[in-house]
């Protein structure tokens, strides 16, 4: 009824005709017992947020899956069909959940104060609940890995790309978000809308429905890296260029650590040239070599041990204070306190 009641035209203030904050505040407190806007990100204290819990969850991983596909050899593969559609139906919901607060956080600012601001400036693209929506993307993250869990049960190729891709996702958004940057929202955003497709595409495949379009998943996220690295390197440049060489050409500082800068820039390159390499090897050749594969629903599932999207990820420069995520550059204008509330 109060959703109902708060409906109405949509505005820069509610894109969506309703104002989804308040909503999702109550929803957090349901689930964590306070609400999100008293969340505060605690480097050492907040979950998750230190390089060892970090280390350790991607040391487990890679045991899990990698000692999970020893074991599975002598095993009757699982089919697993109905844990396959729920796990992607939930995370088609939560990528499209997490985008839609993060466009209402972020329309006001992009329309009022522009671009750049958003980008580099901390009361830009590092507020209080810019920060909460990037904690919860980079938690989303660990969940994602379940992608691989089905994978080895199912007996699917465990490819160089897919695990390379889940492992490294996560750790680039732990890097946005330790290292405060403001930029990692446009990486972040645009895996969402990726995450949202691609996991609606193997959601449906697995039904057995068959999609058309699933090479535009592909063309979309290597899109998606191509636009990350414009606003990474972008962050990054007039960053350095202020800090250390400031007779060259820049638009003034950026906020965010400069090992996030160089964390992000090195991760969302590397994701350019693999799935760049993938869409050649698995469309360019098939399509030299005869007519590409029907789409099936089977092959939905192993189409995830090769193809996957960019966690969602964040970009240099721009993190939180969230394949959760982003990669960004440089510093605050302005004084940066660490250490918060958890």
């Amino acid at each position: 009824m109060e959703f109902v009641q708060n409906l109405s035209y949509p505005t820069i203030d509610r894109p969506f005709g309703v104002h989804l904050w308040p909503l999702f505040d109550k929803a957090f407190e349901v689930v964590v017992g306070y609400p999100a806007s008293e969340f505060d990100f605690v480097e050492g204290v907040t979950p998750m947020s230190t390089f060892k819990q970090t280390a350790i969850m991607l040391v487990t991983y890679y045991v899990i899956i990698f000692g999970g596909r020893e074991v599975m050899k002598s095993r009757d593969a699982f089919k697993l069909s109905f844990l396959f559609k729920i796990h992607n139906f939930f995370l088609t919901a939560v990528s499209a959940i997490l985008l839609a607060l993060f466009v209402e956080q972020l329309l006001p600012t992009l329309v009022r104060d522009g671009v750049f601001y958003s980008i580099c400036d901390h009361r830009g693209g590092w507020t209080q609940p810019l920060i909460v929506l990037y904690y919860l993307n980079y938690l989303n993250k660990y969940l994602e890995f379940l992608d691989t869990v089905f994978l080895f049960l199912k007996k699917k190729p465990l490819t160089f790309l897919h695990t390379y891709h889940h492992g490294a996702t996560a750790l680039l958004c732990y890097t946005q978000l330790i290292g405060l940057t403001a930029v990692q929202w446009v990486p972040i955003t645009i895996n969402l809308l990726v995450h949202v497709v691609m996991y609606w595409y193997y959601f449906q495949s697995a039904r057995g429905i068959r999609i058309w379009w699933k090479e535009w998943i592909t063309r979309l996220q290597i899109i998606q890296f191509v636009i990350d690295l414009g606003f990474v390197y972008f962050a990054s440049y007039t960053y350095f260029s202020s800090t250390y060489f400031p007779w060259a050409p820049n638009m003034g500082n950026c906020a965010g650590e400069e090992f996030a800068a160089f964390a992000g820039m090195a991760i969302l390159s590397s994701y350019l040239v693999l799935f760049i390499s993938f869409y050649i090897a698995t469309y360019k050749k098939a399509s030299k070599g005869g007519r590409p594969r029907r789409n099936t629903g089977k092959q939905a599932v192993i189409d995830m041990a090769r193809f996957e999207v960019a966690p969602a990820t964040p970009a240099a420069n721009g993190s939180a204070k969230s394949n959760g995520t982003a990669v960004s550059t440089a510093r605050s204008n302005g004084p940066v306190t660490r250490s918060r509330k958890a």
